[in-house]
């Protein structure tokens, strides 16, 4: 452990554990770590646990910060004391190395397949593909964070700025300086990046805006799966919402291409808000319509329609801002032309623009 960072103590009456578990250890948060959050820093500090363990010991209130219990992705302040309960770390028999550098050689290869969108020394931007976690832990071996490291075993440093849902694709940015970390960290916290996505839902949204502003509270779960619900007692969350195209497809119905933007980044916000709207996203297989999903993935339309289409934010190093682009999904694409939408009309990353609303034939000029 970086003993310039981060000062570590052993808790007075703490007793050896057996080969392979460490005692219970103190750490205390300095200003470089500030602003990490948990689950990150502790998989970081302590290497060979899995994630998983980590997860399982914040749940069980076994990892504390400053005597209590914290969420995963609590963000660490200066001054805060941690407590890290014994953890045992796996030993790598002679058998196994092999097993795991193959595994090693396959995240590589899979890194190296994800687009980039943009690099510099500062950050890595990424058109993160749909159906893959941004990292491992409950259940999933590799990331996208794992699957970098692996491809890019030379860099120093290799950290998720933001997160976005596994089922969802497009924008997302890796810092590959701590520096550049902190500084994306203070943008997120002052709700100045501009988050834009695409979304295909159940029904005919109006091709107009409109706010959605519902507070969300996260449900506990034994089994440590999210599920988020519209509740009165919850945290605010803004996402406003503009009608695109409407179409229909034989045999799942009426369907819209909307825009989401969001003022506050909670977990499955967009997803919650249009369900609970009426227009559930199409392939949402916890908060969608399960028929209309099973309807369309015979016809070949199976994954969540939610694509991180475009990113507005400022370099952490100069200051200048950047607007980040991720193209159009193949599915995406197939599924407008389906219901007779030209999807390049659609695909900023083409118009190097914000899309308009579709006049389409059939549509009746209807926007409210």
């Amino acid at each position: 452990m970086d003993t310039r960072s981060t000062r570590q103590q052993r808790a007075p009456a703490s007793k050896a554990g057996p080969a392979g578990q460490a005692d219970v250890r103190y750490v205390e948060i300095d200003d470089e770590r500030a602003g990490q959050r948990l689950d990150n820093f502790v998989t970081g500090l302590c290497k060979g646990v899995p994630k998983s363990h980590v997860y399982r010991l914040i749940r069980s209130g076994q990892l504390r910060v400053n005597g209590g219990r914290r969420a995963a992705d609590y963000r660490l302040q200066a001054g805060d004391s941690l407590r890290l309960p014994p953890m045992r770390v796996p030993v790598v028999q002679p058998a196994t190395a092999a097993g795991a550098e193959r595994v090693q050689r396959a995240r590589a290869a899979l890194g190296e397949r994800l687009p980039v969108l943009y690099e510099d020394d500062s950050i890595l931007v990424i058109d993160k593909p749909e159906a893959v976690a941004v990292h491992g832990g409950s259940g999933v071996s590799s990331g996208v964070i794992e699957r970098l490291r692996a491809a890019l075993p030379q860099a120093r440093f290799l950290e998720l700025a933001h997160r976005i849902d596994r089922e969802t694709s497009g924008v997302l940015v890796v810092a590959r300086k701590r520096a550049a970390l902190l500084a994306l960290q203070a943008q997120w916290r002052q709700r100045a990046p501009a988050k834009r996505y695409l979304a295909v839902v159940a029904g005919h949204w109006p091709l107009r805006a409109k706010t959605l502003s519902f507070p969300l509270r996260r449900l506990a779960a034994p089994d440590g799966d999210r599920r988020v619900v519209v509740h009165g007692q919850g945290q605010e969350a803004v996402t406003r919402v503009r009608g695109l195209a409407r179409f229909e497809v034989e045999g799942a119905g009426a369907l819209s291409l909307v825009e989401a933007i969001i003022e506050t980044g909670r977990t499955h916000q967009i997803r919650v808000h249009l369900n609970y709207a009426g227009f559930p996203i199409v392939g949402d297989d916890k908060y969608g319509n399960y028929a209309l999903n099973r309807r369309l993935a015979a016809r070949g339309f199976r994954r969540m329609f939610l694509h991180a289409a475009s990113l507005r934010l400022r370099h952490p190093e100069s200051g200048a801002p950047m607007d980040l682009v991720a193209p159009l999904p193949a599915a995406f694409a197939a599924l407008l032309r389906s219901g007779g939408v030209d999807p390049a009309r659609f695909d900023e990353a083409v118009h190097d623009r914000p899309v308009e609303p579709a006049a389409l034939p059939g549509d009746n000029g209807a926007r409210a």
